[in-house]
């Protein structure tokens, strides 16, 4: 059995997908994949169990992009093709079953949308396959030593950056004597084209504390780092993402995106926002997100600190377990 996997260009949505196709692999044990996405997203998938072939689509003009996948799919005929992407590349290529998802509008999370194009009842949950290699990797980054705060200062875009400074207040008081993780080491998370922004909540952390992996990390082995940690908290991001699908404790910060479509994904996820709405902040006078800097003002320092503590109340079995990993 053949099956080709059509996903997304974004990270997040990426590993939401993640979700979908362990489904099928356990559906279909004995499947060849195929999986195509953008090229950000491709190391998500090198190790996935079956795996003939990541297509990496890099955007091109007139996406012609599709038609080099086009060319790369038509000649197998495939016992299943599943496009996320709502393209009609589906229909173009030879194949006994289809599955095409459209997203909705409606107040409905992405992976329960997901979910629906199977009919499943239950979305499964987002998972992603690690090398050895890459598990020794972050054992050595994030070694065994007590308790790890991770931290994703970034995002795609200034709007959804919630403001470095406020990031060292949170940072200051969690791991104060009286916070939930006293003393904790903290690992700081994101690519390397977000260096400079993460630099300012780099440099506030004592080296002794401090394991920088801005850019230092492919995607899997980001993920088997994120596995060691106690507590996540991040901006909406494909690294909350990741996280979520790690099983860390992970709070998501959010503002101008919606988080009934992508709040992180799981029983050991939260997610905080901030005092105005999304429609109150796209739609404010003069809004362009081009050039709008952060719009992630009315999310205050004291509100992170509740929502975290509530979510380390919640989730305490699984930060201790996390926290004592070997």
């Amino acid at each position: 059995m053949r099956i080709l996997f059509v996903t997304s260009t974004r990270i997040g949505d990426a590993v939401l997908s993640a979700g979908l196709l362990a489904w099928l692999i356990r559906q279909h044990p004995e499947a060849r994949l195929t999986i195509a996405c953008g090229a950000e997203a491709a190391p998500l998938f090198a190790a996935v169990p079956n795996l003939e072939r990541v297509i990496a689509l890099n955007k091109r003009p007139g996406r012609l992009h599709w038609l080099g996948l086009w060319a790369a799919a038509v000649a197998t005929r495939w016992d299943l093709v599943v496009d996320l992407r709502a393209s009609a590349l589906a229909w173009l290529v030879p194949a006994r079953r289809r599955r095409v998802f459209r997203p909705s509008h409606a107040p409905v999370h992405r992976m329960r949308q997901l979910g629906d194009l199977f009919g499943l009842e239950e979305p499964p949950a987002p998972r992603l396959w690690t090398t050895p290699a890459q598990g020794q990797a972050a054992a050595r980054l994030v070694p065994p030593d007590g308790p790890v705060l991770a931290l994703g200062p970034t995002a795609n875009w200034a709007g959804k950056q919630w403001r470095a400074e406020r990031f060292v207040d949170l940072v200051a008081r969690l791991t104060a004597d009286d916070g939930i993780l006293p003393g904790a080491r903290v690992a700081l998370f994101g690519a390397a084209k977000e260096r400079g922004a993460a630099r300012p909540v780099i440099e506030a952390v004592p080296e002794a504390r401090r394991i920088d992996l801005v850019g230092r990390l492919d995607l899997p082995t980001a993920y088997a780092c994120l596995e060691r940690c106690a507590l996540y908290v991040g901006n909406d991001s494909g690294l909350m993402h990741l996280a979520a699908a790690a099983g860390v404790p992970t709070l998501g910060l959010f503002g101008p995106s919606r988080d009934e479509h992508y709040a992180p994904w799981g029983t050991h996820t939260a997610v905080v926002r901030t005092r105005e709405s999304y429609d109150e902040l796209v739609g404010a006078p003069g809004y362009d997100h081009r050039t709008t800097g952060t719009l992630m003002d009315g999310l205050t320092v004291d509100a992170v600190e509740a929502a975290a503590r509530e979510l380390w109340r919640r989730c305490a079995g699984a930060g201790a377990a996390a926290a004592n990993v070997t």
